[in-house]
């Protein structure tokens, strides 16, 4: 299970640790593969314009998109604890880059489902936040909860910064301008920071882990079958629930069809994609702000608390008429959209073993994306029957309630006791 290290690692501890270096190269993969993942949602109305495609066959690429990314991650993170997450998120970043420069050519809606649906679906997984937990957890001994919410704002910082750009492009240049930018930038500039830059554990370093004072002189490797034992614990479905939720409350949801629902409410394009931004700065905010917390007073009630919030917003989305009201709302959900995943991620690492991090986290990961996918098609197919999205954000917001009391039943072992 672990083997002793023969010469015990430097800590460095009068320079900075180069667990930031791998901070900032894995916050700037997530940064910009974010963007990816927002351009549907942005392009969405083009497509059904250029190719006539109705909402529910473009919800329905989306859809297979976000349960692909969801089925892979376990995958991934298995293969990122046995073989380190470089190696897996080259081949995958390629994979997403692959996907979105073939899109720009598609004219067939089976051609969105493999582009969209297959290659980038299954390409996202290895820059995602499975990659960012089977680092972090490895990099960080102190600060790991506020280095998580650092990675979980790379996703609302790209937000903040590529969706107005990219609506600008989407409305001035066409879609696929806007497509071929993310690529270029995942291809140009992410792929090689990774490949110069990325390092799997402190050890390839000769390094321990940042704020680890020397004690803990062994590595944990992967154990044979973590899966196993993690099933068998009730705690491991209670967070795959919470998470599976909180991907029906966000991504597949929000990232889909937000943009829509605010244009045929009356709203502009910029104005949508404004709201977007904002929500994306409160995030940055909030999910740092999250993780800050989680060092210090545990993950279980933040998480809880995260809960109600998202649902209560969600039920007043509706009604919401104006601008002002919609940017008091970009704010209050944006601060409340990520700041599940370090809470979420650090839980798993505790109950389950930082050397099988990947793998768990990757299999909650995929609740996320079933949750996610769930949300993308439904509302889409609601939308088709019925005109709005009105029932389904109600619906989504009564799904947050019921993921704050599932919360209540996780055991938080690092947690302060009043």
């Amino acid at each position: 299970m672990f083997k002793s290290l023969a010469t015990t690692p430097k800590s460095h501890a009068n320079t900075v640790h180069y667990a930031w270096v791998i901070l900032a190269v894995t916050f700037l993969c997530l940064f910009v593969a974010s963007a990816l993942r927002s351009v549907p949602g942005i392009i969405m109305m083009s497509l059904e314009q250029e190719f006539d495609w109705n909402r529910e066959t473009i919800s329905g690429a989306i859809s297979l998109n976000l349960l692909l990314f969801g089925l892979a991650g376990p995958f991934l993170g298995r293969l990122m604890d046995v073989y380190g997450a470089k190696r897996i998120s080259v081949i995958t970043l390629i994979l997403s880059v692959t996907g979105a420069g073939g899109s720009v050519f598609m004219r067939e809606s089976w051609q969105m489902y493999l582009f969209w649906g297959l290659l980038i679906g299954a390409g996202s997984g290895g820059t995602s936040m499975i990659m960012g937990s089977a680092l972090i957890n490895r990099w960080f001994h102190k600060h790991r909860g506020l280095a998580l919410g650092i990675l979980g704002a790379a996703f609302s910082s790209g937000q903040l910064v590529f969706t107005p750009v990219l609506m600008q492009i989407n409305v001035h240049e066409g879609w696929r301008a806007a497509t071929l930018l993310i690529a270029v930038a995942l291809g140009l500039l992410v792929l090689p920071l990774i490949l110069k830059f990325l390092r799997d554990d402190p050890e390839s370093k000769g390094l321990l882990p940042c704020g680890d004072n020397g004690v803990h002189t062994t590595i944990l490797k992967p154990d044979s079958n973590p899966m196993r034992s993690a099933m068998s614990s009730p705690q491991f479905w209670l967070l795959a629930s919470s998470f599976g939720i909180c991907g029906l409350t966000t991504s597949g949801l929000f990232q889909t069809h937000l943009i829509p629902h605010g244009i045929e409410h009356g709203f502009s394009d910029m104005t949508m994609a404004m709201s977007l931004g904002v929500m994306g700065a409160a995030d940055v905010f909030g999910t740092i702000f999250s993780g800050w917390l989680c060092d210090r007073y545990g993950k279980r009630w933040p998480l809880a608390f995260y809960y109600v919030v998202r649902g209560a917003t969600l039920i007043l989305l509706p009604g919401i008429d104006s601008t002002g009201q919609l940017m008091m709302f970009s704010i209050i959900y944006g601060m409340n959209w990520l700041s599940t995943i370090p809470a979420t991620s650090a839980l798993t690492a505790d109950l389950f073993g930082k050397q099988n991090v990947g793998v768990v986290f990757g299999w909650i990961c995929f609740a996320h994306q079933i949750g996610a996918a769930i949300a993308a098609y439904t509302a889409g197919y609601a939308h088709s029957l019925i005109g709005d999205y009105r029932l389904v954000f109600i619906a989504s917001g009564l799904f947050a309630f019921l993921a704050t009391g599932i919360v209540v039943f996780i055991r938080d072992p690092e947690a302060v006791r009043f």
